[in-house]
């Protein structure tokens, strides 16, 4: 942290010195050559290096200013107070520099002038008076810069901030969405085991078990993403699938028709599986002759579609959604903000369709 802060310090007088610095020679360089165009002899050399000098105390009070629109922002117009401290460091400044420059004049006369300019404290107040409009101009200059630099920092932060809490959400969600997940799949699982065993379906049974294993160390494994490949996401949903088809046997038919260059996009993780346990649960579980899931992907306009089906019964009039897509859509929301489609309708041919649309990426 203090390394980070002495950096930014240094970069800060970096860019003041290289400022003022620019403003000086311009200054120094256009004061020479003006005064020569229109014929006028003086200490050509002296004149320079007196008015390249001349920013220097500006140069050095720059992040006092800098300090004194953080700690009274200028954006409040009260107290009055907070303007009467900066009309205070403005004269200060003011004094300062017009002290700086007298005695340069002073002491180098620049100008030629005979006899040489009169006593210090004059020439010190006559170019405090008449740099005194310039001062203001420049203080403003200065804490309009800074105000506006605070600001930007500012937003960053807020903006990184907030990134990172939404990223912190997300993990929340799906850390919350996996513990709803997995005690209730585990539970079907386990019923399922045992019916098998009771049918003496033993191998059956132990493939049910190799699947369980597989999908809960996938679970584990990618327990800190956010977002994975829509092929380990698809990976994953067979994993569950063919947990499913050895429950429900020859009532439960699949259909996945996913275009392998669409593979490699990022989705959610643990995004499809709950909406493919809702097709499971309402469209097949209720039917004794079980039904059919339809599972597909498009590409279109930058966006990447999920589409999934079933042929099951339609959804009443007073449907709800359950806590699983109720968990869904709120990941969406931390994820995507307002970019992003769910839509859960029934088809004109029967069943329901869920249609999930999210920004296309792949990095």
């Amino acid at each position: 942290m203090e390394k980070s802060q002495t950096s930014a310090t240094r970069g800060g007088w970096f860019w003041i010195i290289a400022i003022w610095t620019g403003i000086g020679v311009f200054d120094a360089t256009q004061t020479v050559i003006g005064m020569r165009a229109e014929g006028m002899h003086h200490a050509w050399m002296r004149l320079f290096w007196m008015s390249l000098f001349s920013w220097l105390p500006w140069l050095l009070a720059t992040p006092l200013v800098l300090r004194m629109g953080r700690v009274y922002s200028p954006a409040r117009f009260r107290p009055v107070k907070n303007w009467l401290w900066h009309l205070v460091a403005c004269l200060a400044i003011g004094l300062v520099a017009g002290a700086w420059n007298g005695a340069f004049e002073v002491l180098l006369n620049p100008f030629l002038k005979d006899p040489a300019p009169g006593p210090f404290f004059t020439v010190w107040m006559i170019r405090f008076w008449h740099g005194l409009l310039g001062s203001v101009i420049l203080y403003a200059f200065v804490l309009v810069i800074g105000h506006v630099l605070e600001s930007r920092e500012h937003f960053a932060q807020q903006q990184t901030e907030t990134a990172r809490l939404n990223e912190q959400l997300s993990k929340a969600q799906l850390h919350a969405l996996r513990r709803q997940i997995e005690p209730h799949f585990l539970f079907n699982t386990l019923n399922g085991i045992s019916g098998l065993i009771r049918e003496n379906r033993n191998d059956d049974a132990v493939g049910m078990i190799a699947a369980l294993s597989s999908m809960l160390r996938r679970a584990v494994d990618d327990s800190s993403r956010i977002e994975v490949q829509l092929s380990e996401e698809i990976e994953f949903l067979e994993k569950y699938l063919e947990i499913q088809k050895m429950r429900f046997a020859d009532r439960l038919r699949v259909s996945l028709e996913v275009p392998k260059e669409l593979m490699a996009a990022r989705v959610p993780s643990l995004i499809l599986q709950p909406m493919v346990e809702n097709a499971v649960k309402h469209g097949i579980a209720k039917r004794a002759q079980g039904g059919a899931i339809q599972i597909g992907a498009q590409r279109l306009n930058g966006t990447l579609t999920i589409c999934i089906a079933n042929d099951g019964p339609k959804l009443a009039d007073d449907w709800q959604s359950g806590t699983g897509i109720s968990n869904v859509r709120s990941r969406l929301e931390s994820l995507y903000g307002n970019r992003f489609d769910f839509e859960i309708e029934n088809r004109s041919v029967g069943g329901v369709e869920v249609r999930l649309s999210v920004p296309y990426k792949e990095n």
